[in-house]
């Protein structure tokens, strides 16, 4: 039963058989499919809670402004799983909605199948060469065409803190990972939960993926997650992060098992634990309790990645169409999501930064702004790297299996860790299967 996981990740895989290498600007076959109102534009995405919700509906007005019809098609659950299963069906049945939310590798699976609608004109038009770094628009291309529209960036290498647990402690903010182990102790001995998580596999996993870019470096986190080298994989970097993962276990508390993350940050939020790392969308929970950042909270970067910047980033795809005027209001669309206006409003609700880097950050927090430079110094040293545990650095078949093991070696201390790297090996490898 041990590997059953990895099959059932394998399933959940792109299922499209393809013997040939198809051209994106090759229009697939779709005569006789049912015709849409004039001017609709049909969109799938997962974006239902009340921040999304919101940021969503500031697109939807610029659309109907410029004489589009925006057609919901909001799919919750499962952090987009649902919304992706449905559409394969919609799509593998030969009718797939106008536009989707798709991100990380999925991009290429769909795009070099020949399904994308081309939108280099509209790069071109808005300079998305120069507004978007190169490692972040690597993602949204297929063959060097531009086939997805970037929304925001989310920061996934962050540590928040509640600094009256810290102060109460006698302990420092953690700058490295030897710092985070010396206030962990200060803070357990107080009392308090030092490292608040929910034992939920992708939890596991986006701690893992912190401790991973703190020990491997970006160089050899891309060329082991990204670039698939067997021996980063299962080297002695990799051994580090796992032993270190399983001493962080130490520090959090017994009623982890289970916990979704937003009660997990209510933890830090209401002063019983410390600290939790998480992506940037835990800032929207401390905002919602009506905290202050930079008193009542505080945002640092992940011990030992001040430098680095794990990246998450929400995109739309456009589906080819036989209508040009179908065509004509996607890239309408995609050329909207980039304005600057719209860049603005969207990352002001959503709890993200803007994607393009001309933005102006005076109405956004601390936090914000502070991801914004961290962003901005990344891109220039090189230091962008596609997160690990949420669906950029690795597709969705590799993504369900990296859970699965990460999480059976977080829970059960008796799992071997050499047993452990050959099956983070596996696991990675997953998606060329």
């Amino acid at each position: 039963m041990r590997f059953l996981p990895l099959i059932l990740a394998l399933s959940l895989a792109f299922p499209v058989a393809s013997d040939t290498h198809e051209d994106i600007n090759k229009t697939p076959d779709i005569s006789g499919l049912p015709s849409k109102t004039n001017n609709e534009v049909e969109v799938l995405h997962w974006w239902t809670s009340g921040g999304e919700a919101l940021a969503v509906n500031a697109l939807k007005d610029m659309m109907k402004e410029k004489g589009h019809k925006w057609k919901d098609f909001a799919v919750a659950g499962r952090a987009g799983e649902s919304a992706i299963n449905t559409l394969r069906t919609r799509a593998l049945s030969g009718n797939p909605p106008d536009v989707a939310q798709i991100k990380g590798p999925e991009i290429q699976e769909w795009g070099e199948r020949g399904f994308l609608v081309n939108i280099d004109d509209v790069a071109e038009e808005q300079r998305w060469n120069e507004l978007v770094p190169a490692r972040v628009s690597d993602y949204l291309k297929v063959d060097g065409h531009y086939v997805a529209a970037p929304f925001n960036i989310h920061r996934v290498n962050w540590l928040w803190a509640n600094p009256d647990v810290f102060a109460q402690a006698g302990a420092e903010l953690p700058q490295s990972m030897d710092e985070f182990f010396i206030a962990a102790e200060k803070i357990k001995a107080a009392g308090f939960i030092p490292l608040a998580l929910g034992s939920e596999a992708w939890q596991e996993t986006t701690l893992f993926e912190s401790i991973a870019l703190a020990i491997m470096g970006t160089d050899d986190f891309r060329k082991a997650f990204s670039e698939h080298n067997s021996d980063l994989l299962t080297g002695e970097k990799m051994r580090e992060t796992l032993l270190t993962l399983r001493r962080m276990k130490q520090y959090t508390d017994a009623d982890s098992p289970g916990r979704n993350w937003s009660d997990t940050t209510s933890l830090v939020i209401e002063g019983k634990a410390a600290m939790q790392m998480m992506g940037d969308w835990a800032k929207g929970e401390f905002l919602a309790a009506n905290k202050v950042s930079g008193k009542d909270f505080v945002c640092i970067p992940a011990p030992g990645t001040a430098n680095q910047f794990s990246f998450n980033i929400d995109s739309f795809v456009f589906f080819k169409s036989s209508d040009p005027q179908q065509t004509a209001s996607q890239k309408e669309l995609a050329k909207l999501i980039l304005e600057p206006d719209f860049q603005e409003e969207f990352n002001l609700s959503k709890g993200s930064i803007p994607v393009r880097v001309d933005i102006n950050m005076t109405r956004f927090d601390p936090c914000a702004q502070d991801a914004m430079q961290a962003f901005l110094r990344a891109a220039a040293t090189d230091n962008l790297v596609a997160s690990l545990s949420h669906n950029m650095a690795i597709g969705r078949a590799s993504q369900v299996a990296l859970f699965d093991v990460i999480s059976r070696y977080y829970n059960d201390d008796e799992v071997n860790i050499d047993e452990t790297m050959r099956h983070i090996r596996a696991a990675v490898l997953a998606d060329k299967l």
